[in-house]
């Protein structure tokens, strides 16, 4: 299942891109998100590998993140694998007018269980929604410096 979502930052590329990148940062913005551990490599490099462990009420996932390519201030494209699943992600930022960034986001959801194919085929909207919602977050975070930390 592949999908795009885009949304606007009204922000300069540079902050953004700081933000972004941070790994302190992913707690402000990431809801659910419990704790990151640093596997391999170098941060917020190519090959870069991240442990993240998400608590969704019942549901605890693990997660590894892998950075596949980092071309700051323009691209930053990334694997996530967890049990059953993989997720291709592909993220492009472009500054606007008014020196905003446009924030475009292509994910390839690959199934490597076949419940996982089933949830995929069923319940697509289930992902995108929280594709969007990361990304508000993340707008709310960088454009007001509001952490959803606040509100758990």
């Amino acid at each position: 299942m592949q999908y795009v979502t885009e949304i606007l930052i009204n922000k300069p590329i540079s902050e953004v891109i700081k933000n972004l990148s941070s790994i302190d940062n992913l707690k402000h913005w990431q809801a659910g998100l419990t704790s990151t551990s640093h596997i391999s490599g170098t941060p917020n490099e190519l090959g870069a590998k991240l442990k993240l462990n998400y608590n969704f009420g019942n549901r605890k996932m693990e997660i590894i993140e892998t950075i596949t390519k980092q071309d700051f201030p323009n691209e930053f494209h990334l694997t996530y694998s967890g049990k059953g699943v993989r997720n291709i992600q592909e993220n492009y930022f472009k500054i606007t007018e008014n020196n905003s960034t446009k924030w475009v986001s292509i994910n390839d959801y690959q199934p490597t269980k076949l419940k996982m194919s089933v949830m995929l085929f069923l319940m697509p909207r289930i992902f995108k929604k929280q594709t969007k919602t990361y990304m508000k977050n993340f707008k709310n975070f960088v454009e007001n410096g509001t952490s959803i930390q606040n509100y758990n």
